[in-house]
Order: structure tokens, then C-alpha cells, then sequence
């Protein structure tokens, strides 16, 4: 089943789906001009699954799990989404390493939201890290899926201001109300040709982008 009409999309999730729930709410407040087309968790339990079918949007696990190795889960997502025939792939909270083959050939309709300022902090633990190390801002970045983890091409950040009595979990709750921001509005870009990605270089609104757009905490506007 396809929800919506628009440019056809498939959510990877592999949790609670919380940035899959802000980008369903714009598509169904009829801010998002897409059609999803599966929502595709690794884990059969992921709460976001329950977040689609609620929705109304079809469901796909491949379960990492029953899977022999890395490898055979890859070739089971690519099987899935070859089946789909996505224009955009959306991962919102997918922890599973994906294979270079599959990132190439979907090289330019794949996104990822990471939560730091890239290149600051790629991989795990970004608010502690961050903390530790003292920095004045923290935020998240949706950027491009390439073969190089957290290494793509970015296109808009969510920056927040660290307070001095900031813990990770403060941290957390503000940067992730951010990411409901940036996410769908780069959906959105990309839905209305506004946005794409020639030669590794970022597009928006015919003018290549040397730096990634920057929205600060306290100027954010939702869709």
C-alpha cells in the first residue's frame, strides 16, 4: 500500500521512529508532496512499525538477526528495495551498517540524519563526546548517504547553543526537536526538485552549496 501521492519513498527505522513520525505528520498536513511507499525496519519489535501501520503505511522487516552475516542482511535489503523501487530512501534512526553497493546505486535518493555538527563526531555517542569535550554548539545534520560513514555530502544543520548546566539527555530532547524541523524540509527540497546532488556537490535551488544551510535553535520554524 502507498500513502500519499508524490515522490515515491521508503523509511528505514530500526527504533521508536520518533523523526519517521514527524515526517508522517507533514506529509499528512499536506506539507510534504511525497508517497511512502514501506516503512522497512531490521527489527521486528521497533515501535516505529506500529507508527506506520497506524498510518497506514505498509511495513517491510528484514530482520538482522536471522540474517548469517552482514552481508546477507545486505543483500536482503537491496532485494527488498529493489522490489520497492523507491525515489528517495530515508533513514530515521537506522543502526545497521549499509554495503557500499547499496549506497552507490541509490547514491543521491539516500539520507541520513546524524546528531553533531559534521564532520564534528561522526558515529555513537555524539552528546557525550560533545560534553566532553566542551564545545559551545551541538546540533544534527541531514546529509547524503556515500559508502564513508557519517561522510556525506551535508545539506542543512540544526545547531543549539550548550548550556552550562547541560546534561546528555537536555542536550538530546533539543537536538532532537530540530531534527522534526530539518528532516521534512529537506524531503520537501528534494520532492520539489529543489535540492540534488551532482558530483558530490549539494544543489539547492540551482546554486551549489558551500557550506550546509544552518538553522539555529532559536530562529526554528516547522514546515
Amino acid at each position: 500500500m502507498t500513502v500519499g501521492q508524490g515522490l515515491k519513498t521508503v523509511v528505514l527505522i530500526s527504533g521508536n521512529g520518533t523523526n519517521l513520525q514527524a515526517i508522517i505528520d507533514a506529509q499528512q498536513a499536506g506539507q510534504l508532496p511525497v508517497s511512502f511507499a514501506s516503512v522497512l525496519s531490521d527489527c521486528p519489535q521497533a515501535n516505529g512499525l506500529e507508527r506506520a501501520r497506524t498510518a497506514g503505511i505498509s511495513t517491510v522487516v528484514v530482520d538482522y538477526r536471522s540474517c548469517a552475516d552482514r552481508r546477507e542482511f545486505n543483500r536482503k535489503l537491496y532485494d527488498e528495495l529493489g522490489t520497492l523501487q523507491p525515489e528517495l530512501i530515508v533513514l530515521a534512526g537506522f543502526m545497521r551498517i549499509i554495503s557500499d553497493e547499496l549506497t552507490e546505486h541509490y547514491q543521491g535518493r539516500m539520507l541520513n540524519i546524524h546528531p553533531s555538527l559534521l564532520p564534528k563526531y561522526p558515529g555513537l555517542h555524539t552528546y557525550r563526546r560533545v560534553l566532553e569535550t566542551g564545545d559551545a554548539w551541538h546540533g544534527s545534520t541531514v546529509h547524503f548517504v556515500t559508502p564513508q560513514l557519517d561522510a556525506g555530502p551535508p545539506i542543512i544543520q540544526y545547531r543549539v547553543r550548550i548550556h552550562d548546566a547541560e546534561t546528555e539527555q537536555s542536550l538530546a530532547a533539543r537536538v532532537q526537536t530540530g531534527e522534526y524541523i530539518i528532516y521534512p524540509r529537506t524531503i520537501e527540497w528534494i520532492a520539489e526538485r529543489r535540492l540534488d546532488l551532482r558530483d558530490d556537490t549539494v544543489w539547492l535551488d540551482g546554486q551549489a552549496l558551500r557550506q550546509p544551510v544552518i538553522v539555529d535553535e532559536e530562529h526554528a520554524q516547522p514546515l
